[in-house]
């Protein structure tokens, strides 16, 4: 008999471009077979950790006494949803001409934790190889089949990823549980997402306790240059008026002094390569994208157009051994506006430079570059092509050479008054080519116009500036995926689902681009124990299951560690004495249950739920829409039913929907017809999204 290879990969699209490359073709259920290979799939996770319940059937009911859950050993069951194709994955697992396993879900933790789980599952003990690749093209699919891992070598990661989802079960469905018992309401928390919540709340507490100072300054126009007064340290800000005004006097009706002339040449390189989390601030900054519909593209331009590297990596660099790639990945890219950027690349030599080429800085997977794979420009969503865009800039940016600049710093004095003027001259603009924003940031030196060390001029204007001091801004979803990175909270691969939870569980509410924490967030954040709101300890565990993916901890340890803790916290939960109350009862009442409705912000709108966890019922009574309003160009939300719905604007435009729809038909551009349904089906389908968060299925059982 003929023994094959069985690979499995995470999803059908990329097993369909696996089994390509290694000219399977026969279609089989749930899997496609070749003459040396048979390839399956995932369809993601299609086994899970069990439920309570599974344990034992009394903890179907949510009850105090019950808790803490501590399970002697971890149950898999699989997920009712995918259990056909896990069946499928099974079949091929025991076929007796199957002689080994590969593992090809995705290169990362989670990634090694799907293949596990099914092999463990269902029982397989076959031997395992490892595809460990960072971009779906054929060319690094053939080149990741020449060099396959022994799955041994994932041992530690697979540890690691365990540890993770069984650490989130402990401490996640205990504290959810006895928060949800204790108070009589949807409260969850977790390992992460509580602590991120806990660091709004701070920033909401700064803000309100923040007292704005006015403050005063001098500038002054003389020999062509804007001078700045400084203080002898530095310090451009006079927080006294009175003395201000005794400055202003003094300065009146004498020259200015030359005391200092410097001119020097400047070279400026281009900012680092992406990784994810940098990627998701500057999409969020730029584009108003969250970190959740910045990965998603990314998803799809790597496994889709596979034009991008994998896009859950934490560096920002690459390996040396990418060296000889570089060129051509800037071919596969010289298209659109970047043409002539990569044409100029192409004809020098490339070679390795520190500023990005670190094999130290790359761990699992290197920086977000362009593939080998030619782009076809025409064939991406607009979104799709933003963050396209975004990712070759920045890579041919960093091959580019670097801007230079001649800088002139001027020193001069005011009746013993300092005064500091900057100016400088564009030499080279190298990698700045590829950007569109303003190159010229400070004042241009005019030929002729330098001033003189010790020479006297006349001041054209002294003006006095007044400022107030601005308190510390509101997060926005990409500044807070970026402290979440600074403070350790999470992984690259987590964080954007762990900000959507803290939405969908009405705990985060946004208005326009900010971040605003609820009462009901508020008031969670007052009943949780201390602990789960430090970010510290989140991070040192976070540290520690880094530490165990590379084999530098025990997993054990870690668990026991867990375990008392989640013991600690439950006791903590039991004997609080803390209460819960909604503040956004309405008066309609819930047409199943008869209870007075709760109304909700959630991300894409206003609902209506109930406020009985065991009913569910849910109703939208606006959505945010992406229809701008013609007056003020704002996003306008959708209300009201059937014939009845409109759009309003916060500036007070209002708009029926038939009026909309005609509008924007008349302008030819826009939407149609066939684009007004399909926006309408959209909006619909966002109005059947679950409004709770992991747990939300969970609750709906509950027995009390």
């Amino acid at each position: 008999m003929f023994m094959k290879s069985l690979v499995l990969a995470e999803k059908p699209s990329v097993a369909r471009d696996i089994a390509r490359v290694l000219k399977c073709n026969k279609n089989i259920p749930g899997a496609i077979e070749g003459s040396q290979y048979i390839v399956t799939w995932a369809l993601g996770h299609l086994v899970t950790l069990a439920d309570p319940e599974e344990y034992d059937k009394k903890f179907k009911e949510w009850n105090m006494s019950y808790l803490p859950m501590m399970p002697e050993k971890w149950e898999l069951v699989v997920i009712r949803q995918t259990a056909k194709q896990y069946r499928n994955v099974k079949t091929q697992l025991f076929r007796k001409d199957v002689s080994e396993i590969i593992i090809a879900t995705d290169a990362g933790r989670e990634g090694e934790l799907v293949a596990r789980w099914i092999l463990d599952k269902s029982g397989c003990h076959k031997p395992i190889k490892r595809l460990w690749i960072s971009s779906v093209t054929d060319k690094a699919i053939k080149d990741g089949f020449a060099h396959l891992k022994p799955g041994k070598e994932y041992d530690d990661l697979f540890r690691a990823a365990r540890s993770r989802a069984e650490a989130d079960w402990l401490v996640g469905i205990n504290a959810t549980r006895a928060l949800t018992c204790k108070y009589n309401a949807q409260l969850s928390c977790g390992r992460v997402q509580t602590p991120t919540l806990a660091m709004i709340m701070n920033r909401e507490q700064e803000i309100k306790s923040f007292k704005p100072q006015k403050y005063y300054g001098y500038k002054i126009f003389a020999t062509g240059m804007n001078f700045t007064w400084e203080n002898q340290k530095g310090n451009q800000r006079i927080s006294d008026k009175k003395w201000a005004e005794v400055l202003g006097k003094k300065l009146r009706g004498h020259d200015l002094v030359i005391t200092e002339v410097s001119k020097k040449e400047k070279k400026n390189y281009a900012p680092e390569l992406y990784d994810l989390t940098t990627l998701q601030k500057e999409a969020s900054k730029r584009y108003g994208f969250s970190p959740k519909q910045t990965l998603n593209i990314m998803q799809s331009l790597y496994e889709h157009h596979k034009v991008l590297t994998y896009p859950r990596t934490d560096s920002r660099y690459l390996t040396n051994d990418m060296t000889d790639t570089l060129k051509d990945r800037i071919k596969a890219c010289q298209n659109g506006s970047y043409k002539k950027a990569a044409a100029m690349l192409l004809r020098k030599e490339i070679k390795a430079s520190s500023r990005f080429i670190n094999d130290k800085k790359v761990s699992d997977h290197h920086a977000i570059i362009p593939t080998e794979q030619y782009a076809s420009l025409t064939s991406f969503s607009s979104d799709e092509r933003k963050i396209y865009d975004m990712v070759v800039a920045r890579f041919l940016a960093v091959l580019s050479a670097p801007a230079i600049s001649e800088q002139l710093s001027v020193k001069a004095s005011i009746n013993g008054e300092l005064f500091r003027a900057k100016a400088e001259n564009i030499k080279q603009l190298g990698w700045r080519e590829l950007y569109e924003e303003e190159t010229q940031t400070k004042d241009t030196i005019k030929a002729g116009n330098i001033p003189v060390k010790g020479k006297e001029y006349p001041i054209g204007t002294i003006s006095m500036k007044e400022g107030t001091t601005n308190p510390p801004g509101r997060y926005t979803e990409g500044t807070l995926i970026d402290q979440m990175d600074k403070k350790g909270l999470g992984t690259v691969a987590t964080r954007a689902d762990i900000i959507d939870k803290l939405f969908n569980s009405y705990l985060l509410e946004k208005k326009g681009n900010e971040i605003h924490i609820t009462s009901k967030g508020k008031q969670l954040l007052e009943l949780v124990p201390e602990d789960l709101k430090k970010a510290e300890l989140t991070a040192d565990w976070e540290k520690k299951l880094t530490a165990i993916s590379k084999g530098k901890q025990n997993d054990q340890k870690f668990m026991r560690e867990i375990s008392d803790y989640t013991q600690a916290l439950i006791n903590d939960i039991k004997t609080s004495d803390g209460k819960f109350r909604h503040d956004n009862v309405t008066r309609h009442r819930c047409p199943e249950c008869g209870k007075f409705l709760l109304e909700v912000n959630g991300k894409h709108g206003k609902r209506l739920v109930c406020q009985d966890r065991t009913c569910g019922y849910k109703k939208t009574i606006s959505r945010i829409t992406n229809a701008r309003c013609p007056v003020c160009h704002k996003k306008m939300e959708m209300v009201g039913e059937g014939e009845g719905q409109k759009f309003v604007c916060v500036c007070g435009y209002k708009e029926k929907l038939s009026a909309f729809k005609q509008r924007k038909e008349k302008q030819g551009s826009g939407m149609g017809k066939k684009e007004v349904n399909r926006y309408l089906k959209k909006q619909q389908k966002e109005a059947q999204e679950p409004i709770n968060n992991a747990f939300a299925e969970a609750f709906s059982k509950i027995k009390l």
